[in-house]
């Protein structure tokens, strides 16, 4: 396990019958960095987490983890890895600390180690506190954090993080961030799909957003924001036909989306003074660019199932 590159794929594929979920992917997880697999429902992120951990079997292609080819090395790939899935997989009857302790001998780790981790893991996810409660009696986000506890007690080289937070109120949501955030800073490879474009800006190093199985645009969320959308982004409610005209006349890259017109604006550029002659202060309002803009922008805003 001593190359950088924590994952490498390339041209990979997954099909289910005549579905393709997964069509000529290809990417790299470096050593220390958290990599986000964005997209929609349906885009093939959980498709592709599953196998790089072994649940499901590649189409075609070569996906190479720890340096080691997955097709004959899945036994020592799935020794280094920790994988928090959506599902809440913890056993309802265990402790706290059993679940700890008990996932840990899938691992064949020795009982006073796998005690010493499990007071360790704790400690850092702050459930010291409740370790003798029951997984079923904890609210949501301890349910999360303590899922993320497990996913590490085999210390692994590369965490992978299937949509982690969702369903948590903010605070939650926020108290598992700095968890991840101090995993992060520790030298922890983090692999991480997720909804919250937020929680992509604010973990992620690198991210790659893909829609129907292909990828669309990877990189840092900063410059994907800079590259595909600009500084600023200036929102209209309910447009005028003089509005309209303005803006195709000044060639400005904008979204009409009938009752609300998205105008993308470039640093320096006054063009919300010019804006806000024609439609009202009260009409308009201007903010800073983010990652769910370009996600918004490349894949679409229609409803998907």
């Amino acid at each position: 396990m001593e190359s950088k590159l924590r994952i490498e794929a390339q041209h990979l594929r997954k099909h289910y019958g005549d579905l393709v979920a997964v069509d000529d992917v290809s990417f790299q997880v470096l050593q220390g960095e958290c990599f986000g697999i964005l997209g929609p429902n349906g885009a093939g992120k959980t498709s592709i987490i599953r196998m790089i951990y072994g649940f499901s079997p590649m189409t075609g292609g070569v996906l190479k983890v720890f340096g080691l080819d997955s097709r004959k090395n899945m036994r020592a790939i799935k020794a280094g890895i920790g994988v928090c899935q959506q599902e809440n997989s913890l056993d309802p009857d265990l402790t706290v600390r059993q679940n700890l302790e008990v996932f840990a001998r899938y691992f064949n780790i020795p009982g006073p180690v796998a005690e010493e981790r499990t007071e360790k893991l704790l400690r850092f996810m702050a459930l010291d506190h409740r370790q003798e409660a029951r997984a079923i009696d904890l609210s949501g986000g301890l349910m999360r954090r303590l899922v993320i506890a497990r996913a590490l007690i085999n210390e692994p080289e590369l965490l992978i993080l299937d949509e982690p937070t969702t369903g948590l109120d903010p605070q939650s949501r926020h108290q598992v961030w700095s968890r991840l955030e101090d995993l992060r800073a520790s030298g922890l490879s983090i692999l991480l799909t997720t909804h919250y474009m937020d929680e992509a800006s604010r973990l992620c190093d690198r991210v790659m957003i893909m829609d129907h199985g292909h990828v669309l645009v990877e990189g840092e969320p900063a410059e994907l924001v800079k590259t595909h959308i600009g500084h600023d982004i200036i929102e209209v409610a309910e447009p005028t036909a003089e509005l309209r005209t303005y803006v195709q006349s000044r060639n400005w890259r904008h979204e009409d989306l009938e009752h609300r017109m998205i105008i993308y604006v470039e640093e320096g550029n006054n063009m919300f003074h010019e804006i806000s002659e024609i439609c009202g202060k009260a009409g308009c309002m201007m903010r800073m660019a983010t990652l769910e803009d370009v996600f918004l922008k490349l894949t679409g805003r229609e409803l998907r199932e």
